[in-house]
């Protein structure tokens, strides 16, 4: 927290405890249509992007950004405000002290070196990204395996896996979005000449960077989906065939047995002496004929075939 100058005092970044509602309304009064943005930063509540243009030389744009969510829980995140000007940033509840893989005297150092507070929210956003990129290394290893487990042990529990790396991307999706917005903002709001910053074309490509490979992992989740989709309907029906054909087989066997199985009065076969040896050779007789039958109209197939160690199937 405190109130920092950069570039010779060119510009001024203020960490601003947001409940003093009297320094906000200080350094934000030239600007007319702040008393929302005073108003939600007080209840900590998110605040949509906003613009102030009307005025030339005095532009400013504000809103929230969460720069930390976990994935499991909703409530667990970080969001902090900030409001920007030509001659100052403000920003409230950014504890980058959150972030291990970010130095605050690295950042200080980087700040120092540009010319106005909008490449310093740049530098901000950039390594927030960043931050991104990291979390989103530790999902790449985790899609990596879950590709191999798709092949070893597709299953339920492999579904499920997929859901939970499906959901964790739409997560991330949806931080990305905000950012971009920001960027997009910063541009209608500043003009083009932002953009031939080095530190504005630095953000650009590194979310760039980000969103690309949100899209990749987009397609190898969708892509597993899909496989699994066509796994589970390849089981479907190789149990729906086996069924069929073990169905088929045991015909002869269910049809004699139904027959001789009757308890009319005169049945000459009941007296037979090798009435039993009979049957039972009669049923074996027509189940191999039907087999053989079955297996010439190439209904047999590998259905009955021993699954092989590693197979999708």
């Amino acid at each position: 927290m405190g109130e920092h100058s950069f570039n010779q005092n060119r510009w001024q970044w203020h960490e601003l405890d947001l409940t003093n509602e009297h320094r906000l309304q200080q350094l934000i009064s030239q600007t007319k249509k702040c008393e929302q943005w005073v108003e939600h930063t007080l209840s900590k509540k998110s605040i949509n992007l906003g613009l102030h243009i009307a005025e030339e030389g005095k532009e400013a744009i504000w809103g929230s950004l969460v720069y930390i969510q976990d994935i499991e829980e909703k409530e667990k995140q970080h969001t902090f405000h900030f409001y920007l000007t030509n001659e100052f940033l403000i920003t409230g509840y950014l504890d980058l002290s959150l972030m291990d893989d970010i130095s605050q005297d690295d950042l200080f150092n980087m700040l120092d070196h540009v010319e106005s507070p909008i490449d310093g929210l740049m530098i901000i956003l950039s390594e927030i990204i960043s931050s991104f990129l990291i979390q989103i290394g530790h999902f790449e290893q985790r899609i990596n395996d879950l590709l191999w487990d798709v092949k070893a042990k597709n299953g339920k529990a492999i579904l499920e896996k997929i859901a939970d790396c499906r959901h964790e991307l739409l997560v991330w999706k949806n931080l990305v979005v905000p950012v971009r917005e920001i960027i997009i903002a910063l541009d209608e709001a500043f003009g083009e000449e932002i953009k031939e910053s080095i530190q504005f074309k630095r953000t650009e490509l590194r979310l760039q960077r980000t969103k690309t490979l949100l899209h990749e992992y987009e397609q190898e989740i969708e892509s597993m989906v899909n496989l699994e989709n066509v796994v589970a309907s390849l089981r479907g029906n190789e149990i729906m065939k086996t069924l069929t054909v073990l169905t088929t087989l045991f015909t002869p066997v269910m049809a004699w047995g139904a027959l001789w199985g009757m308890n009319f009065k005169h049945m000459p076969e009941l007296k037979w002496q090798f009435g039993y040896l009979f049957s039972v050779i009669l049923i074996v007789i027509n189940t191999l004929a039907l087999y053989v039958y079955l297996k010439k109209k190439g209904w047999m197939g590998d259905i009955l075939r021993a699954r092989k160690k590693n197979s999708f199937f």
